[in-house]
């Protein structure tokens, strides 16, 4: 048990922070393709 519980406390908390970072980051990286977009279609268009 007390293995069961270092091992959380070691991967546990990481995982969480990187899952949590990953959810964050995901918007932004989708409102930024969203403007790469609108930029290339306004060059496109002038």
């Amino acid at each position: 048990m007390e293995e069961i519980v270092t091992v959380v406390g070691n991967w546990g908390f990481p995982i969480a922070v990187s899952i949590y970072l990953l959810v964050r980051i995901e918007g932004k990286l989708e409102h930024l393709a969203e403007c790469i977009r609108g930029l290339s279609e306004a060059i496109r268009g002038s």
